[in-house]
């Protein structure tokens, strides 16, 4: 079974046992507009919760993507490559990287989808 989590960054997580997969929501998308580009992390690279791990560039601006657990990049959506539009397609198409999750604990501080709506109310 796997569970959604969200960040204040706007990054959402669903965890697959171990393996966290990381996209951003659709409230981010929206605000970015057009994608043209996404710059994925490398496979193995060791990340730790709060750090940016991938770029994501628009027509209008580039905007950082925060991890938001630490780990190991056990895969990257290659995909995005060719076609960075896929972010705004279903989770299972528009994810960026997986990450093997190295502390479990780290999620507890996560929103769950009625939290993160609740937050997006009081972003203007």
């Amino acid at each position: 079974m796997s569970e959604m989590k969200y960040t204040k960054d706007h990054e959402w997580m669903k965890i697959e046992g171990d393996v966290a997969v990381i996209g951003i929501t659709d409230y981010a998308q929206n605000a970015l507009g057009d994608l043209v580009f996404v710059e994925l992390p490398k496979l193995g690279k060791q990340v730790k919760k709060g750090e940016h791990f991938a770029v994501v560039e628009s027509v209008k601006t580039a905007a950082e993507v925060y991890t938001p657990v630490s780990g190991e990049v056990v895969a990257i959506n290659d995909n995005l490559s060719g076609d960075p539009e896929l972010l705004k397609k279903s989770i299972d198409e528009g994810w960026i990287a997986k990450i093997k999750i190295t502390d479990p604990a780290e999620t507890a501080g996560l929103m769950d989808k009625t939290a993160y709506d609740a937050f997006l109310k009081t972003v203007s």
